[in-house]
């Protein structure tokens, strides 16, 4: 295997997991972020089966696992009615599966504590402007180069891609509250009404440094609502919130200040090309969508151990090859799934309450559902090896 000189743009868990594994394979890896000080943005998000799989082959399972908390369901009632319309449960995969509910700062922390003692190059407050010719490009005029290949860890909205991602209408508020209140530890749990509302308390175990259990805690909203949502004002919101799930008001009362409150945008994107030689794009620089199956950083994670095989193989592109059919698979399912949970429709979220709701409780639908949302279907490890 021919060793590389590797530039890895961005900082996210697809940059960190790519730089760390290609660093192994000794190329030659230099990470660039636009923050001076690299960190996370976010909440919570859910380790599936399919990234605890890369994790383990990094040697970073163990630390998810004692961080983060384990989840053995994903449980969802329409508000109100107490009907309930989600019931996933990892057991009905009949093998010892579950999710890992973790912060993005946990995670983060992890991946970039294993990226600096490898030794990797990090040069950070490098904002990325354009790339050709094996040189990256940066906003300040600077560049860097050259590089055998370049690999677009941007994210969703990169400058890389070319092509521009389709902002969803609805995001989210996410907040990082202490662990209170009578929900399950195991559990992610949700609320709906229609699909216009959904809120979401999901364990995160222990931050790093904390000694506390956290909870993420979320509530959908359209992007072009929330200039109307500040301007109401937190009491208001809080009362909307305790008015559809009463047993989140121990949560609420610990957001005290709108800035303890981030809002996630979320886009759409698949792109035809992403590939070309010199340059990799991966994550969701390749693959945006909605949160809704919850498998953004557990694809990122698959793509960078796919582009760690490629090159071994000598042929970058194989990445792609390799993971192609999984992403398409996961793509369509989140663009059917989205308008299920999050939209202004009233004839979905109808069928989901009282059609679909019922029918996912019994064999075969149980297994499918706990496939999706493992990240399984397609069988993605086997395709990697794992």
């Amino acid at each position: 295997m021919r060793r590389l000189e590797v530039a890895v743009a961005g900082c996210g868990v697809a940059g960190l997991a790519a730089a760390l594994l290609l660093r192994r394979d000794g190329h030659r890896v230099t990470l660039f972020e636009r923050f001076a000080e690299p960190g996370p943005l976010g909440s919570g998000l859910m380790i599936q089966p399919t990234g605890q799989a890369v994790l383990r082959a990094m040697g970073a399972e163990a630390a998810v696992i004692a961080h983060g908390a384990r989840i053995d369901r994903l449980a969802g009632e329409a508000g109100g009615s107490g009907r309930t319309v989600l019931d996933v449960r990892y057991a009905a995969l009949g093998r010892a599966a579950y999710g890992i509910g973790i912060h993005r700062a946990t995670l983060f922390h992890i991946l970039y504590r294993l990226v600096l003692a490898e030794g990797i190059t990090l040069e950070a407050g490098r904002t990325v402007q354009s790339a050709g010719e094996g040189r990256l490009r940066f906003a300040d005029g600077s560049d860097a180069g050259p590089f055998d290949l370049i690999v677009d860890a941007l994210g969703a909205r990169s400058v890389l891609a070319g092509e521009p991602a389709r902002t969803l209408p609805y995001g989210a508020l996410w907040a990082s509250v202490p662990w209170r209140g009578d929900f399950d530890p195991n559990a992610l749990q949700q609320r709906y009404r229609a699909a216009s509302v959904m809120a979401g308390v999901l364990p995160i175990g222990k931050p790093p440094g904390g000694a506390a259990p956290q909870c993420a805690f979320f509530w959908s909203l359209r992007g072009d609502r929330l200039s109307a949502w500040r301007a109401d004002g937190l009491e208001l919101w809080k009362a909307e919130v305790a008015r559809l799930w009463p047993a989140t008001q121990p949560l609420l009362d610990a957001i005290t200040a709108p800035e303890q409150l981030t809002f996630a945008h979320y886009a759409h994107r698949t792109l035809a090309r992403p590939w070309a030689p010199g340059l990799i794009h991966i994550g969701d620089a390749w693959h945006s969508t909605s949160p809704q199956l919850g498998q953004g950083a557990n694809m990122a994670l698959l793509d960078a151990y796919a582009l760690t095989l490629a090159l071994r193989a000598g042929d970058p592109a194989q990445a792609i090859r390799l993971r192609r059919g999984h992403v398409r698979l996961y793509q369509a399912m989140s663009a059917l799934f989205t308008p299920v949970y999050q939209s202004d429709g009233r004839l979905l979220p109808f069928l989901r309450d009282w059609l679909v709701g019922p029918l996912s409780k019994r064999w075969p639908a149980t297994r499918l559902q706990a496939a999706m949302v493992s990240g399984l279907v397609g069988d993605p490890l086997k395709t990697l090896g794992l």
